[in-house]
Order: C-alpha cells, then structure tokens, then sequence
C-alpha cells in the first residue's frame, strides 16, 4: 500500500488524537501531520500533502477558509471538513468547493469514509 500524508487540523489535541489513532491503525505506514490552527496548518503548505481533515471552528482563520487556500495549493488532495458545525451553509459551501463534509462525533467509521478516498 502507498505511503500517504494525512494533515489533521483541529484545535482541540483530544480530536487530533482521536483521528491520529484511527488512522495510523488503518495505515501505519502513513504519516501525520497535524496542526492545531488554520495559519499553523500554511506552515506545512509546499510538503506532500494527500487527505486533510479540517475542524471548522477554530481560533482565527476557520476551516472554510483554510480549505479555500489549500485547495489552490492542493487541486489533487482530498479535503474533508470534520466539525460540529453543521449548518446548511457550511454543508453547501463545502459542497460548492469540491471538499467532503462529516458530522463531529469522531467515530472511527466517519474517518474510514474520510480515508477511503485516498486508499
């Protein structure tokens, strides 16, 4: 199976943690990247990036915005946007950007479907 970069950003560590742990059990060989803002996720933009799951709320830029820069940055990666969030705006701003869109709670089925576009 190819090696894969994930970038998980969430500002709560606990979330990070909890996607991390689902992922490296799937996929041990991939690697992980996480951040716990929008501007420190821009940190890692120019790295090979392929699966990002972005939370919505966040301190500063939310997720809708970051999903819109690292789209231009990454036309080919898979971006999800995993958040408690579920307004019918946000649903359709993710929709209209091309961006997959899970309901929190974090279960380990929601990011098998996150994974699986990448698999």
């Amino acid at each position: 199976m190819a090696e894969k970069t994930v970038l998980i950003v969430d500002d709560s560590r606990v979330s990070r943690m909890l996607i991390k742990s689902v992922v490296v059990d799937r996929h041990p060989e991939w690697v992980i990247l996480e951040s716990g803002s929008g501007d420190e996720a821009l940190t890692h933009v120019g790295e090979a990036i392929d699966l990002m799951i972005i939370d919505f709320n966040m301190p500063g830029m939310n997720g809708m915005m970051l999903s819109e820069q690292m789209k231009a940055h990454y036309p080919d990666a898979h971006i999800s946007m995993l958040t408690a969030n579920v307004q019918d705006s946000i649903q359709q701003r993710a929709s209209a950007l091309g961006i997959g869109f899970e309901k929190k709670p974090i279960t380990e089925a929601k990011i098998a479907n996150i994974m699986s576009q990448v698999e």
